[in-house]
């Protein structure tokens, strides 16, 4: 939202909220209330909101998008619902979770020129976090959250820049989850050859 997306669904493991219009500022602190507070379920956002409609015991994946973002529970999308969201023009699928994409799905998805924004790059933000309250902790420092946000934005495209590099360095040009693999076994096997192991 603060990029200029329009949300527009909202899920748990008894369904999903769909808000055609797109989520409003207060409609979020809602449901972040709901469900960080309450312990809600986002059945109840529907029973509120007046625009909204509820899908029990389905995923919102059938719904148009340019962006999906499983970010909840392994195997959440499918092969059935990657196909859904192709065929809805997805675009991107950036995963928030643990391997919430199934191998079959993601697949399919980049066979149909999906961007895979996958686990093991894009859910790093939140060993970053941790890595910089270490470091706060260490130095006895306290960073305001705009300045954890930059350092976190920071972090973040330099692991994208990486994936996307390595990605063309074994030339599968724009496949992030290969230049994920590639960038992350790099990693790893230069600095066992730093500390002599190799």
């Amino acid at each position: 939202m603060d990029l200029g997306a329009k949300c527009v669904t909202c899920s748990d493991s008894g369904g999903y909220i769909h808000e055609p219009a797109g989520f409003t500022r207060a409609q979020l602190a809602y449901i972040m209330e709901l469900k960080n507070v309450r312990r809600g379920r986002i059945s109840e956002y529907a029973e509120w909101s007046e625009t909204a409609t509820y899908h029990a015991g389905e995923r919102p994946w059938g719904v148009k998008c340019d962006i999906a973002y499983p970010s909840a529970t392994q195997n959440e999308i499918l092969i059935d619902d990657a196909k859904k969201l192709v065929a809805n023009g997805c675009r991107c699928c950036c995963e928030g979770a643990n391997m919430p994409t199934t191998n079959e799905a993601l697949t399919y998805m980049k066979e149909n020129k999906v961007w895979l924004g996958v686990a093991k790059a894009a859910n790093a933000g939140g060993v970053a976090v941790s890595g910089l309250e270490m470091a706060q902790d260490s130095q006895r420092l306290m960073w305001t959250r705009e300045e954890v946000d930059a350092k976190l934005s920071g972090i973040m495209k330099a692991i994208f820049d990486q994936a996307i590099a390595a990605a063309e360095r074994v030339g599968a040009p724009n496949d992030l989850q290969t230049g994920a693999n590639v960038a992350g076994f790099l990693k790893v096997a230069d600095s066992m050859i730093e500390q002599g192991c190799v």
